[in-house]
Parts: C-alpha cells; sequence; structure tokens
C-alpha cells in the first residue's frame, strides 16, 4: 500500500462548520491509522466571495479540535508547496496549454450573453438539461486569430469524450459509474486566468500525491469531471470516499437557516463544549465503531478508525447526545481544570469581581456533577447574585407550624464563623434542638435561608448566600411571626 496522503481543502468563503470539520476529522483519522500525512490546502480562488479571517477561523478552530496538519501553508514541504491555490496559478496554466496541445480541451470566445441565449433556446425546444453547444470547438484557424487580435477574451472548456462510462469503486457507497452522454464540455480556466474548482484539485491532488479523498456526497457529481481529467493525463485517481448527509433531528439536512443546531465551531466553543468532546462526537457522524463504546480518546478513535464501517445512511447531528457527551467529559476533569474551563463562562454571565477565591471556587465546584456545557455555569450560579421572588410554593413552605421551630434553632446555634464546615455544626446543633428531620428541617432551612425550594448542597448554598443575608433572613422570618 502506497503512502497514505489525505487532504482537507477548504474554501475560504465562511468560516469552520460543522459538514468541513467533520470531513477534516475524518481525513485526519484515516491519515493517522495509516501513519500517513494529513495535508491542509486552501481553495482560495474564488476569489469574490473570499471572506475576511475565513482562512484563519479554518486554521485555529481545527487545531482547537485537536486536528494537527502535517502540511499545510504554514507548515509547508518544498516538495509539494505552494499549498494556496492562488499562489499555483501558473501550474494550472502549464497543464491547461498541455490539454489543448493534446486535443482534449479549446478556447472558447462565447460570450455570457451568448451563453444564456443560446441555454434559452435549448430550454425552450424542451431540453431536460442544457449544454454547451461546441460552437467554438469547431472555429477555424482564421478566426481564432481574428479573435485574438481583436483581444476577445476566452475561457478554456474541456473537450467531454463521447459515450465513455466512468466509474470508481467509493469507500462508502460501492461502484459508482457516469455516463459523458450527461456532461456538456465545461470550463477549466474562466477568462480571468483562475482555473475552476474540478480542474485545479485534480492538478492539485496529482501533484501532491493525494492517496484517500473524503468529502461529502453534494460532491459525487463533480467525480466524473475529475476521472476525465486524470484519464486524460494518463494519472492515478485518488480512492474517493462520499460521504453521507448530516441532518437535523427531524431528518433535514442542516443548513444555515436551521436554528437547531448550530452550524459553526466557533459558536461550541464560545459555548463552552470541549474540543475533545467535539473531536468525539463528531467522528461517529457517519462512522461506527465495533461494539458498544462511544466515549473514546483521540489516540483511541485513531486506532478503531476504519474505512470499512463507514455509513450509507445520513447521520443525524443529535445535539442531546453531543450535550451528554460534553457532561461527561467535564465532570472527568479534575477540580482545577474544571475551574480554569467554566470560570470564563461564568464572569461573562455574573461579576465575580467582589467575592474572594475561596467563595468563587466554592460556587463553582459546586456545580461540577450538573453542569453540562461552560455557558451553563453562569444560569445556574446566579441564584446566588439576584434576590428571588418567594414562590407560592416557598410561601407554602414558610406557613408549616414546623419552620418557625428550624429558623429559631438555627439563630440560636448561628455560627461564628462562616464556613461550610461551621454551618453544618451549626444545623445539626439545630436539628438536635427541634427534634426535626426530613422535609420539615431541610426545606424549612433552605427557604428562611435562600428563598428557594430547591438547589444544591444546603450547607454550601447558605455559605454563598452570605453570612448577613442569611441571618438577616432568619430574623426578618422570625419577627414577622
Amino acid at each position: 500500500m502506497k503512502r497514505v496522503r489525505v487532504r482537507y481543502a477548504p474554501s475560504p468563503t465562511g468560516f469552520l462548520h460543522i459538514g468541513n470539520a467533520r470531513t477534516a476529522l475524518f481525513d485526519y483519522l484515516i491519515a493517522k491509522h495509516y501513519d500517513g500525512d494529513f495535508v491542509l490546502r486552501i481553495e482560495d480562488t474564488d476569489i469574490e466571495r473570499n471572506v475576511e479571517g475565513g482562512e484563519a477561523s479554518q486554521t485555529h478552530y481545527l487545531k482547537w479540535l485537536g486536528i494537527e496538519p502535517d502540511e499545510s501553508p504554514d507548515k509547508p514541504n518544498p516538495k509539494y508547496a505552494p499549498y494556496r491555490q492562488m499562489e499555483r496559478l501558473d501550474l494550472y496554466r502549464e497543464y491547461t496549454e498541455k490539454l489543448i496541445e493534446m486535443g482534449h480541451a479549446y478556447k472558447c470566445y462565447c460570450t455570457p450573453e451568448e451563453l444564456e441565449k443560446d441555454y434559452q433556446e435549448q430550454k425552450a425546444k424542451g431540453y431536460t438539461s442544457t449544454r454547451y453547444n461546441r460552437h467554438c470547438l469547431h472555429l477555424d484557424e482564421e478566426t481564432k486569430q481574428r479573435y485574438e487580435q481583436e483581444g476577445k477574451t476566452y475561457s478554456v472548456r474541456l473537450k467531454v469524450p463521447e459515450n465513455k462510462t466512468y466509474s470508481f469503486d467509493d469507500m462508502v457507497r460501492g461502484t459508482v459509474s457516469f455516463e459523458t452522454k450527461d456532461i456538456g464540455d465545461w470550463v477549466i480556466m474562466k477568462s480571468n486566468g483562475i482555473p475552476t474548482y474540478n480542474f485545479a484539485v485534480v492538478i492539485d491532488d496529482h501533484l501532491m500525491e493525494i492517496s484517500h479523498v473524503f468529502r461529502g456526497e453534494e460532491h459525487i457529481s463533480n467525480t466524473p469531471k475529475q476521472l476525465m481529467l486524470f484519464d486524460m493525463f494518463g494519472w492515478e485517481p485518488p480512492i474517493y470516499g462520499h460521504m453521507t448527509l448530516i441532518v437535523n433531528e427531524n431528518g433535514k439536512k442542516l443548513s444555515k437557516r436551521d436554528n437547531s443546531v448550530m452550524q459553526y465551531i466557533s459558536q461550541y466553543d464560545e459555548q463552552g463544549y470541549l474540543p475533545h468532546a467535539m473531536f468525539n462526537f463528531m467522528s461517529l457522524l457517519g462512522w461506527s465503531p465495533e461494539g458498544e463504546q462511544e466515549l473514546f480518546t483521540k489516540e483511541g478513535l485513531v486506532e478503531h478508525f476504519s474505512e470499512k464501517r463507514l455509513s450509507k445512511a445520513p447521520s443525524m447531528f443529535d445535539v442531546q447526545k453531543l450535550t451528554w457527551m460534553n457532561h461527561q467529559y467535564m465532570k472527568s476533569l479534575d477540580d482545577a481544570s474544571w475551574l480554569a474551563f467554566v470560570r470564563p463562562h461564568a464572569e461573562k454571565a455574573v461579576d465575580l469581581s467582589q467575592k474572594d477565591e475561596a467563595w468563587i471556587h466554592t460556587c463553582l465546584l459546586l456545580f461540577k456533577e450538573q453542569c453540562q456545557y461552560g455557558a451553563e455555569i453562569g444560569a445556574l450560579i446566579t441564584m446566588f447574585f439576584e434576590e428571588p421572588e418567594l414562590t407560592d410554593e416557598a410561601k407554602d413552605v414558610l406557613s408549616w407550624e414546623t419552620t418557625p421551630e428550624i429558623a429559631k434553632a438555627f439563630l440560636n446555634h448561628f455560627p461564628s464563623e462562616w464556613n461550610p464546615e461551621a454551618l453544618k455544626e451549626a444545623f445539626n446543633a439545630a436539628k438536635k434542638d427541634s427534634g426535626l428531620k426530613g422535609k420539615p428541617l431541610f426545606m424549612g432551612l433552605r427557604v428562611c435561608g435562600t428563598h428557594q425550594t430547591h438547589g444544591p448542597d444546603l450547607m454550601s448554598s447558605l455559605y454563598l448566600v452570605g453570612e448577613h443575608t442569611v441571618k438577616e433572613r432568619l430574623e426578618s422570618y422570625v419577627n414577622s411571626l
């Protein structure tokens, strides 16, 4: 088996989204599984649609996910560089001229207006699909020279072979075949000197010795055009694998208008999803391991990944499963790592500047078992930063005849030091004096001290509400009776 070289080749027309990230991840896994090379190539020829920061977003969030390229614009191998297509224009022109010399391509001088007119005429005649009429294929040399002298611009079209079948063995779908009768002569070089996608990608894949290509199923229709070029040049094509769609919980293809799923990797970073949770979750979108195991280390996924277990069915982006998986990874963090991860999210939601470190650590760690993603910590801790309104349920607890007993008993043993340990001692003494237990004991003191009917550990909650506030609430309640 020749060395595995796999490329992820995004266009910087947008930021790293779920579909592209899944492609990059599968590229990375198969490359590393076979001890091969993962190549990052930037296909930036769509200059009108390129967005500022698009390439930076791709590289930053690939790294965030733990997908490190072996070769890239920032880590070039001189044998294959450059890695941006706009820096390879001379190569594309060279191979365009070769195709013209070989009789496989020709210059097309037709204007956009002429092409549109012809396509409309084809539609009027009832053609189900329109294609180029090969007008310029039959131009004589005299006409071509006159056009050149007039400075008329031209594109270059590939002369599609007639009555030929192109087949390939897809890693996901098995054998796929296309007939050339369904494909018209297509442009390989635009009039501005920039190659089209299907042309440039073949030149690059060959010169960079790419062995395998993973991509979305929307690229299947591009494959016969690319195979034509490999055949014309006498080159061996890579092995293709067209991954199935990623759909939402309703079975609909993910789209930018779909609000049920966040589309971009940056959004998951901002919401506080761990990169290794995202890595693990996305590896299961279109691939399944043997057995029932779902949680894998990065190294474990590299070891177990196999192109033979790629799915033919659409992959559902199950947000609940992602959140569950992220929760498992968050809980496995040691306390110091957990605090470092959630604290920036907490600081976006509440003002921690007036709290000491002991208070902050107690507050945040109180929710370690509960917090499913970083940004959720903000909603969980707001109970300690806002004055809650007494609900009907809380008012009912205050009306119990046992509630004044625990309030008075706790005030009688109110701790001189304010920490969870001292509070527990005071609570045990109050419990003994009042003779209460169960709900009247715990719920009564919780509502008196925190004004909440539910919450985390009672002693920690009282500590976080604060000495002054708890004492004031208890005294106010007792004095109002």
